[in-house]
């Protein structure tokens, strides 16, 4: 029997409602977070520069956003030094974190008015053919530096603050809400994704293996992050934390307590077809040593202020390497994936009334054998039809997990039949599931292969489904 959870941990969480789990956990972390950041940000600016002195309102006030624009226009003027800088940036931080949705939203439209002055770098990109080589290398310098958003200034003045970072992160996940309905907060989004970009290059970021005896904290947030197999409770978590199981994310040395995204590994015997063994907290526990397989069955990403900046190659290729180190008697590393498209384009190309739709649409109907007779075959074929043929404009596949493993150079292995017969797994891919293989020697051709041609390396199997 694996063990049972920690007591010391929070009660809030002890429910066998995953939904409830996550939200509470993640709540939980996210109030701590912003108290902590909003308490040491307060000491800042006081001590240098003056904090905003508000009430309990939540949006801006006409008086405040008159102030945020002299403090914006300082900040990008670096008036003061950097003791003022801090100071300043402390307060529009800490007003920031007081404000809700209107009120950030007017806070980001004052710092997306200010622009790179046009006139100046058209007078500086004009570059005489026959200017010296001194002067042309100090006009090159003067226009990079006309040509940097006025944005960025304040951005790195943040970074400069304590968890600064992680504030920057946050806000950016706003504004990837707010720039749907707004042409400039979506320029000032890619001005902050830019930087973004650069300080959380793979080069920066470390590999830590989370175990059972991590910080209380930690594994609260791992719970709360969880994306794909939600955390029943916590003798769940520890059964993925288990001798067994393996969990690594990757973190950044400033966010040293924020994972930004993990990977959760069972090693078994054989390549599995179901997600309910893994998850099975009265399974007997197995011995690494002996397992041959490498199941990674979660992948998670935690930051969604990092969206759109890819850690997942390079967390695959980092923990196939660690783990072939720890147990070289392991052969096959492979996934077992989600298919979170397939019913959503099965049910927008299917009408309501076709056969197929209607069976679907049968409360319990995979509990029902004639039900399931009459719908594998056909299911599973489709489900190749779509992993394999189904493409978007850029050419690319249609289902976002298979053009993640697909661009990291796995092939399609297997589609499992009532692989997750969960509430979620049922309505995402009617209880379908896939294998994604990793061969290390083939990992990068078929990487060349998808991203330069389209061409999707799959099994035998996958292809006799697609006949």
């Amino acid at each position: 029997m694996r063990g049972i959870a920690r007591p010391d941990l929070v009660e809030a969480v002890m429910t066998d409602e995953s939904a409830a789990v996550a939200d509470a956990v993640e709540s939980t972390a996210l109030v701590r977070t912003i108290a902590s950041i909003r308490e040491r940000w307060r000491a800042i600016a006081e001590s240098a520069h003056g904090a905003f002195v508000r009430g309990q309102s939540t949006e801006l006030s006409r008086r405040e956003a008159d102030r945020v624009r002299d403090e914006f226009a300082a900040c990008i003027a670096g008036r003061g030094g950097d003791v003022s800088s801090r100071g300043r940036a402390a307060a529009l931080g800490q007003l920031y974190l007081g404000l809700g949705d209107p009120g950030r939203t007017a806070f980001l439209r004052i710092l997306a008015e200010y622009q790179p002055d046009g006139r100046a770098v058209a007078e500086l990109a004009k570059m005489p053919s026959e200017e010296r080589a001194g002067a042309r290398e100090h006009r090159l310098r003067d226009l990079r530096a006309a040509l940097e958003p006025p944005a960025q200034r304040v951005f790195r003045q943040f970074n400069s603050l304590p968890a600064g970072i992680k504030f920057l992160v946050d806000l950016r996940a706003d504004l990837l809400r707010f720039r749907e309905t707004d042409h400039a907060l979506a320029r000032l989004e890619r001005d902050l994704h830019e930087l973004l970009a650069s300080w959380f290059d793979i080069g920066f970021l470390t590999l830590q293996r989370i175990t059972w005896d991590a910080p209380a904290s930690l594994l609260e947030r791992l719970a709360g992050y969880e994306a794909v197999h939600e955390v029943r409770n916590w003798r769940d978590l520890k059964n993925r934390l288990d001798t067994d199981r393996r969990c690594y994310a990757f973190f950044h040395p400033l966010m040293p307590d924020e994972p930004l995204i993990f990977i959760e590994i069972a090693l078994v015997s054989n390549v599995s077809e179901s997600i309910a063994p893994l998850l099975d907290t009265a399974a007997p526990l197995e011995n690494p040593r002996e397992a041959t397989t490498a199941i990674f069955y979660s992948i998670s990403n935690c930051q969604r202020g990092l969206a759109g900046i890819s850690f997942g190659n390079a967390l695959i290729k980092r923990v196939v390497r660690d783990l072939a180190r720890e147990f070289p008697q392991l052969r096959t590393f492979s996934t077992l994936s989600p298919i979170p498209g397939f019913l959503p384009w099965l049910s927008a190309r299917e009408r309501p009334d076709a056969p197929l739709a209607v069976a679907l649409a049968r409360r319990g109907w995979y509990r029902d054998a004639s039900i399931v007779a009459a719908v594998r075959e056909p299911l599973l074929r489709l489900c190749a039809h779509y992993l394999v043929e189904e493409r978007r404009q850029d050419g690319t596949v249609r289902d976002p997990v298979a053009h993640f493993h697909l661009s990291n150079g796995a092939r399609i292995e297997r589609i499992n039949w009532l692989g997750d017969c969960s509430a979620k797994g049922l309505r995402d891919s009617a209880g379908m599931m896939v294998n994604y293989l990793y061969r290390p020697e083939q990992i990068d051709d078929n990487h060349e292969a998808y991203t330069t041609s389209g061409k999707i390396a799959h099994s035998p199997a996958v292809a006799t489904l697609l006949r």
